[in-house]
């Protein structure tokens, strides 16, 4: 009874884990730039001395969807997007190099160009980007800042920065808790690159709600199967303790 009881809490927990993930992906449908997350579950061997008898499940997010979302234009100068696979650099919370495809670009009062998030733009040097007052900003097509001095004249464009883009391999990248995507260990600093991008303008999701929907559903019909089978190991044990005490 123990080891059919265990195997069907580990495939019940296992499948609330998925059911996290899941969740999280569909909970962030509509979240500008979210990028989401595979799931996978596979057979784990039990260690140890004695036979391996017992196979358990074991839920695992394997990766993560880098496909870019579909671009939604909102007039905004200081929302930009990638078209394609590329990014652009900021920096996270922990002082470390960090990349995004979308993000609704603010501006400090010290003149520090940020995310929404806080989180500091980068240049092409890989330095913080900082703008000093101006009437009008624009952001081109390579990544390149330019503005209108405050008091300057209509058509006084000056360039000021440049984004740093990069086209890092996939496979060297890795999403953390807060959305951003960062380089794993031991990945060298991609140089700048070639990424066009898009301003006035925002990435959505890229997260297929009808297929989010109905793994929720294929979800929910596996952990109730489990707990099915925690009830039948149950009832078994009842049964078996019943004989017992009857031969006894």
């Amino acid at each position: 009874m123990d080891r059919m009881l265990f195997i069907a809490m580990s495939g019940a927990k296992e499948v609330a884990f998925s059911q996290a993930n899941n969740a999280n992906n569909l909970a962030n449908a509509n979240t500008d730039g979210f990028m989401q997350d595979f799931n996978q579950f596979r057979a784990q061997l039990l260690q140890g001395p004695g036979w391996e008898s017992r196979t358990y499940s074991m839920d695992e997010r394997p990766a993560t969807d880098f496909t870019p979302g579909a671009i939604k234009v909102t007039g905004r100068p200081l929302d930009v997007t990638t078209n394609g696979d590329g990014f652009f650099a900021v920096l996270n919370r922990n002082q470390d190099e960090a990349y995004v495809r979308s993000a609704s670009l603010q501006v400090t009062e010290a003149g520090l160009l940020v995310d929404v998030k806080g989180q500091p733009v980068l240049n092409a040097a890989g330095g913080q980007i900082a703008l000093p007052p101006y009437d009008d900003v624009a952001i081109g097509s390579d990544g390149t800042i330019s503005l209108i001095p405050a008091g300057a004249g209509a058509n006084e464009w000056v360039v000021i920065d440049q984004l740093r883009l990069v086209s890092p391999p996939l496979n060297q990248l890795m999403k953390d808790l807060d959305g951003s995507v960062r380089l794993v260990a031991g990945a060298e600093l991609p140089e700048q690159a070639n990424v066009p991008m898009v301003s006035g303008a925002l990435q959505t999701s890229n997260v297929n709600t009808v297929q989010a929907l109905t793994t929720m559903i294929e979800l929910s019909r596996k952990y109730e199967m489990q707990v099915k089978m925690m009830k039948t190991a149950s009832d078994l044990a009842s049964s078996t303790n019943q004989i017992l005490s009857i031969r006894g």
